[in-house]
Formats: C-alpha cells, structure tokens, sequence
C-alpha cells in the first residue's frame, strides 16, 4: 500500500483533453497517467466516466484510496486580474511582517472586490521599486507591491467538485493549465510532461509565486523564503 503522503495525484481538464497523473514524490516517477481526446467541448458525461474509471484503477493500483486532488484547468474562463498597493513607510527598513501583512491585505482587496473568483496563483510582479522604499531623500517613503492574480469563476468549477465528492475526494489546490504551460521550454515543448512542471510549481519553483495556505493548516516557511527575494 503506498502512503497518501507518498504521491499527489492531477487532474487536468480542458476542452480536448482530461489528463489523470500520479506522481510518485519518493522516487520523483509517474505512476500511473491516462488520457482522452475531447471534441473543444467539457463533456461532463464524458469526464465522469473517466473520473470514475481512472480512480478505480488508481485505488487499485496503490491500495489507497485517493483523499485529494490537485486540478488542473486550461479554459478560456480562467482569468488574470493585476492589483497594485502603495503604502506609507515610516520604519527605515522593510521586515518580514509587514511583507506578509501586505501580502494578506492584496489578497483580502482581491477577495473582497471578486467574491466570485477562486485564487488559482498569486504572483509578485517583480520591479525594481516593489518592496523597496523610495530615494531616500523622499520624505514620502513608501512600500509599493504590485500582484498577479490567476483566478477562475467558482460557479464553473463547482461541478468538478461535485464530481470529485462522489468519490470522496477533495480537491486541494487548483492550477492554470496556461500558467503551468509557460514554463514550458520551448525547445522541448511536445516532450515536457504537463504533472512534471505542476509538481514542481506546487513545491514552489516559482520563487514569486504566494503559495497560499489554508488557515487549518501551519503556515511555515513561505515568507521566510520569500522575503530573500528583496534582502
């Protein structure tokens, strides 16, 4: 029986194509992936029988049963909304908790303002003046932060979950197919394995990149790591 701490498990829908990977975390190894073709359309008959089938073998397969999933959507419905913050410094320098709290203050005016869009990624746009304070000669010292965030309607994802419970599975995290794409390299683009590179975003290969928590679960780390970015 392999251990659900021993492998995540992907989901993939986009309008021709539902992808199923489970990625060994131990041995850095695919265990198990399955692919169909769809017509430029989300079948949802379609993908339910393929939910179903595929997490049948994958049970089998590991001896487990699967408790959560990461889902991968590649649709035009995902959407990119920037948002940038300028504030009052009056510290001389910039530490860890007001980086962190500005970073919780970005996401709570994104989910204020678009109550119906789930977080997908959040990114730091990276430029010279973010996170840095002005000319010190300014009397007007401020903290600028400008973010990216990748976000998708939760009236269209709310079936997939609903799909998902059948099988008493949650998802844990939902992922840009056209984000994970990007990282792509163009020279080895129709070799590059789609759960390769969404494994590795979801362990943070991009260093700009909030890996946001559940409030259940202990955030430890992150800002630690993210705040070398502007030492």
């Amino acid at each position: 029986m392999i251990e659900n701490s021993d492998f995540e498990t992907f989901l993939c829908i986009s309008k021709n194509k539902y992808q199923i990977f489970v990625y060994d975390k131990n041995n850095l190894i695919n265990l198990y992936h399955e692919e169909i073709e769809n017509e430029d359309e989300i079948e949802l008959n379609i993908l339910s029988k393929f939910i179903d089938d595929n997490v049948y073998k994958i049970e089998k397969m590991i001896k487990n049963f699967i408790r959560n999933i990461i889902l991968i959507i590649e649709d035009g419905k995902v959407l990119e909304i920037g948002i940038s913050l300028k504030k009052k410094i009056y510290e001389k320098n910039i530490d860890q908790k007001q980086l962190e709290n500005t970073l919780v203050e970005v996401k709570d005016i994104f989910r204020e303002n678009y109550q119906d869009l789930i977080i997908m990624h959040m990114l730091i746009i990276e430029k010279e003046n973010n996170f840095s304070l002005n000319n010190a000669n300014n009397n007007d010292d401020s903290l600028f932060l400008e973010v990216n965030f990748i976000s998708i309607p939760y009236n269209f994802i709310f079936i997939f979950d609903k799909l998902l419970e059948n099988h008493k599975i949650k998802i844990k995290r939902y992922m840009s197919g056209g984000y994970i794409k990007s990282f792509f390299d163009e020279e080895s683009k129709e070799s590059m394995e789609l759960f390769v590179i969404a494994n590795k975003l979801n362990d943070g290969l991009n260093k700009n990149e909030v890996q946001l928590i559940s409030k259940d679960k202990e955030n430890k780390g992150f800002f630690e790591k993210f705040f070398q970015l502007f030492s």
